[in-house]
């Protein structure tokens, strides 16, 4: 194992425990989230049907038929998503910061390892994409397991079935998951260019202290208006120069440029200015 694979090794496992238990949390929450929504939706229709002797065709041309999507745009499943996007987007920052915390700073011990100070830079934003796409792929495994305990808990009469490629397609859930894997290099190489201008923005705090935070968040500024650029250019001119293709080309080229700038800006700052 080389000295890269071992670093990105390193990070993943320092982050492991937390990692399951948000694994955890999503698998439990969304579950129990799909039995629930089907009781509410069966405790209704019971209601109707029993009490007020309304036949199942009329209680669904009344009511709708419930649908997987109905589960999947509530709170209990934007919440298990949002609670492992927010902790993915704090650990951007812990992944760095709780190197220089303590009596003796682990930061110290990890600039002095025999080799280029690029590869922590890149091994830290490789891990967090690496857990990024694992999330994903764990949502992708347990929706035919939330599908068919959705088919368990509500009668066919009453539900209209969706198969796993049609509920990522018909909701948000096809950002997080592509359909195409052009569509997944640009979803993510947009992710790994965030990434990557976050870590520069915090190793100008880190070099420069106060003044780096200024100097961290007009980086931060100027990355978003460089990527920004031709639909800035839009709105203010009030005309499309571009078609869509051209327009979606131009942000690949400015988004490589971007992510290129920040690795390059982050080796810097990690060789010159952090010093042990």
């Amino acid at each position: 194992m080389n000295r890269f694979t071992k670093l990105v090794n390193f990070e993943l496992s320092r982050f492991m425990k937390i990692y399951l238990m948000l694994i955890a949390l999503t698998i439990i929450v969304q579950v129990a989230g799909v039995i629930v929504k089907s009781n509410e939706y069966m405790a209704r229709a019971d209601k109707a049907i029993s009490e007020s002797m309304i036949p199942v065709a009329q209680f669904v041309e009344q009511n709708g038929a419930i649908t997987f999507l109905d589960f999947a745009r509530s709170l209990w499943f934007m919440a298990s998503i949002g609670i492992c996007a927010a902790a993915l987007i704090f650990y951007v920052f812990l992944i760095w910061y709780r190197d220089w915390v303590g009596k003796n700073t682990f930061i110290y011990r990890l600039l002095m390892l025999p080799t280029n100070r690029l590869n922590i830079y890149l091994a830290k934003a490789i891990s967090i994409v690496l857990m990024v796409l694992g999330l994903v792929s764990v949502q992708l495994i347990i929706l035919p397991l939330e599908n068919s305990v959705f088919k368990w808990m509500v009668p066919v009469d009453l539900r209209s079935d969706m198969t796993v490629g049609q509920i990522i397609n018909g909701d948000y859930l096809s950002m997080l998951i592509p359909r195409t894997f052009t569509e997944f290099i640009l979803h993510y190489g947009a992710g790994f260019m965030a990434v990557s201008v976050l870590f520069t923005a915090i190793l100008f705090e880190r070099s420069f202290k106060w003044k780096g935070i200024i100097a961290g968040v007009g980086y931060v500024i100027i990355s978003v208006i460089i990527f920004a650029l031709p639909i800035l250019s839009t709105i203010f001119l009030n005309k499309n120069y571009l078609y869509p293709l051209e327009l979606v080309g131009l942000e690949v080229v400015l988004g490589v440029i971007v992510t290129a700038m920040s690795i390059w800006l982050g080796n810097f700052l990690l060789t010159k200015k952090v010093t042990v």
